[in-house]
């Protein structure tokens, strides 16, 4: 980290820092057990502070510069030692480099949920993360406050306690905003402007600033989003007859794909196709009928009982449902006969068409048949 260059193998004459680590916040310029020469170099690079503690006390701040280490660019170390502007000797004194660049991408997050009231689902629970930046905007400070004697201190050990100051204050604001949870994600950028000033107070009694402060995420615990999603998915669907009607339409369509064994499936969606849609009838006529008077309501009369479907076997599959009115025009034309096999819900199994009761009846405005040798 340090450069160290020795004067005639005895005084330090060049004192600086490169830092190579990216978590180093503060390092401890080593004497090695030499004292510095007087007018000796010192240079700050940009992003750094250099900070001078003399037998315990915080002395002289050096922001970045070249400096000659004189009674004239050192007035608190001249008069903590009394020095006056014809001292030459050496000099016993801790240099501690402060970084002060932006400390990128650390990362924040609520440990256990955040309880707030919320105008639409009320009480409810609520988590978030995210990222932020951290810098060090008062060396002295920053020293007394939190590094003391550290002679190298990391980002690492102040992180921890910027983390609880930023769950701290954004559970108080977000608590106290009155943003519902469904607007929250829309106003991320405005809630974080809003902790950060909430945080920076807090932060600059350590010398320290939040220049970049981001939320990534807000998210509900499990069984509020489950109903959430419930909620939208009925929004989805608006309509619920219509809905279930649709439904029905489309589980019968699939079951008349199937050769081995839709026929009774698409039988039963029919039949409860039609039963649902004459149904939805007089629940759409409830609100008209609601305008009239209370003694002039009649009691609707019940549905009228589901008509039965058929099913045709032929050449190894199945077509249908059909009527039975249309089975008897397909009698008619000759495309349904005696020896037709068919299937209806609530049958045991496929039939022929002259052993059905309902069917035979088709088949008698011709005569059957004569039997063989007659």
């Amino acid at each position: 980290m340090g450069i160290f260059d020795f004067l005639s193998g005895e005084f330090i004459d060049v004192i600086h820092w490169v830092d190579d680590t990216r978590d180093t916040m503060v390092w401890r310029f080593e004497r090695h057990g030499h004292e510095i020469k007087y007018g000796a170099k010192l240079t700050v690079r940009e992003g750094q502070a250099a900070v001078f503690v003399h037998e315990g006390q915080l002395a002289d701040v050096f922001t970045p510069g070249l400096y000659m280490l004189e009674t004239n660019n050192m007035p608190i170390m001249t008069t903590l030692q009394h020095w006056d502007h014809g001292f030459k000797s050496p000099f016993k004194s801790e240099i501690y480099f402060v970084n002060t660049t932006r400390f990128t991408d650390l990362k924040w997050g609520t440990k256990n949920p955040i309880m707030l009231r919320d105008p639409e689902f009320g009480p409810t629970r609520i988590r978030a993360f995210g990222t932020y930046a951290v810098r060090v905007t008062d060396p002295a400070k920053f020293m007394t406050e939190i590094v003391g004697t550290d002679g190298e201190f990391t980002m690492d050990e102040i992180s921890f306690q910027v983390r609880n100051i930023i769950v701290q204050e954004f559970s108080r604001v977000i608590a106290s905003s009155g943003i519902p949870v469904l607007d929250m994600a829309a106003n991320t950028a405005d809630l974080g402007k809003m902790i950060a000033a909430e945080i920076s107070p807090i932060v600059a009694e350590y010398g320290l600033a939040i220049p970049e402060f981001y939320i990534e995420n807000i998210s509900l615990p499990p069984a509020v989003e489950e109903a959430l999603d419930r909620r939208t998915s009925m929004g989805v669907v608006g309509d619920l007859g219509k809905y279930t009607q649709f439904s029905a339409a489309e589980a019968m369509t699939a079951a008349a794909k199937n050769p081995a064994g839709g026929g009774m499936a698409a039988g039963l969606g029919a039949g409860m196709g039609m039963a649902m849609a004459q149904n939805m009838g007089p629940w759409g006529a409830v609100p008209q009928a609601q305008h009239a008077p209370q003694a002039a309501a009649a009691p609707a009369p019940p549905p009228p009982p589901a008509e039965k479907v058929w099913h045709i076997a032929e050449n190894g599959a199945t077509k249908g449902p059909f009527s039975k009115a249309s089975l008897g025009r397909m009698a008619a034309a000759g495309e349904l006969t005696r020896e037709s096999f068919v299937w209806t819900a609530g049958q045991d199994g496929w039939m022929k068409a002259e052993d059905v009761n309902e069917l035979a009846q088709l088949f008698t405005v011709m005569p059957p048949p004569p039997p063989p040798g007659i």
